[in-house]
């Protein structure tokens, strides 16, 4: 049988996955799409702590998440697009050289 903690297990290691990802990668493509991991993982922690205390409120939140992360993922893509449109590059690296 599946415990908590197995999901808890789980969500820790989408959560790192994100992580690392946002912090190493030079891509904002692949910034975004790790956000979005790190958003998924907290969601996994809602549904498990939901089920273990028979509540439905974490499943009634993460609805809520997934609304700010599909708003969140629109205005990302469309400013990876304006950035991407303007200097031809979405590279992190590039953007830091746009500092004033």
């Amino acid at each position: 049988m599946i415990s908590i903690n197995h999901y808890l297990a789980l969500a820790t290691v989408m959560f790192l996955c994100g992580t690392l990802g946002v912090l190493f990668r030079r891509n904002l493509l692949l910034v975004l799409m790790s956000v979005e991991l790190m958003l998924n993982a907290v969601n996994l922690v809602f549904v498990a702590g939901s089920r273990l205390v028979n509540n439905l409120d974490g499943q009634v939140m993460v609805f809520f998440i997934i609304t700010v992360a599909a708003c969140e993922a629109g205005v990302g893509l469309a400013m990876v697009i304006a950035l991407y449109r303007r200097y031809g590059t979405v590279e992190t690296s590039f953007l830091r050289m746009l500092r004033g």
